[in-house]
């Protein structure tokens, strides 16, 4: 379980966001949604350490991360995976070597455990004979599976994803998101998603909340937003017409 309280994020004293508190569920897919530029990347910074919060505090398992020094965090950036909005796969390295990469930062593996493990994790993703390929020679679709894939090699206890599906088709997306939600309830992680998808929202969304402004404006599960009375909400739900045909299937 990840627990924020009181987050408040400023630049050059422009509030980003400001004295968010929620839980995030251990087992649960966690969707942030908001327009873009509501605060939702500033805020997974902060609970990563990406970014410092100004006050506030933010607690993995009951342990304070935000009150902690550089070095001091390093047992709990061992925890975290992260997928980033484009991937942020090193076009240098080959997929293999990618997924490899935080073995290498933070545990004693030896080179054929590394590589074992590395196979591991890109079988789970659906991603065969592909470890000698660069980012360079796949589809958008793969290389946010092999981000997936190197997210997931030190087995981590969390896992953040910044706009998984940005840039990506409806089928690739629907793809990503049956793999986020199967890989959070078998690991048992407590995943965060930063998102704007609709179709996200309604078929993962185990938890929801919603940012306007750098505020939270409401938290609930997505059979709950179906029939929420929040105008905010409201209106970023059903900015398209397609919004409003699919919140009404559910």
């Amino acid at each position: 379980m990840i627990e924020i309280k009181n987050i408040t994020k400023s630049f050059s004293s422009k509030p980003v966001i400001e004295n968010i508190s929620a839980t995030f569920e251990k087992g649960k897919t966690n969707l942030v949604i908001g327009s873009s530029g509501s605060g939702k990347t500033v805020l997974m910074k902060c609970m990563v350490g990406l970014e410092e919060v100004n006050s506030g505090d933010v607690a993995f398992d009951g342990r304070n991360f935000s009150s902690l020094g550089f070095r001091e965090r390093k047992p709990f950036r061992q925890e975290i995976g992260m997928v980033f909005q484009g991937g942020a796969l090193f076009d240098s390295l080959d997929v293999e070597k990618n997924v490899m990469f935080p073995l290498s930062m933070f545990t004693e593996m030896t080179l054929s455990e590394k590589r074992n493990r590395a196979n591991e994790c890109l079988k789970r993703v659906n991603l065969i004979n592909v470890n000698k390929l660069f980012p360079s020679e796949l589809s958008g679709g793969m290389k946010k599976r092999v981000a997936i894939a190197r997210a997931i090699s030190p087995t981590p206890k969390y896992l953040f994803f910044d706009e998984p599906n940005s840039g990506l088709d409806p089928q690739t997306a629907i793809v990503i998101d049956n793999l986020i939600r199967e890989i959070t309830e078998e690991y048992q992680t407590t995943t965060v998603i930063n998102t704007h998808d609709m179709n996200s929202v309604m078929e993962i969304g185990d938890k929801i909340i919603f940012l306007s402004k750098g505020k939270k404006w409401w938290e609930g599960t997505r059979h709950d937003i179906i029939s929420t009375d929040n105008e905010e909400l409201k209106n970023f739900i059903f900015a398209s017409k397609l919004m409003r045909s699919l919140v009404e299937r559910k």
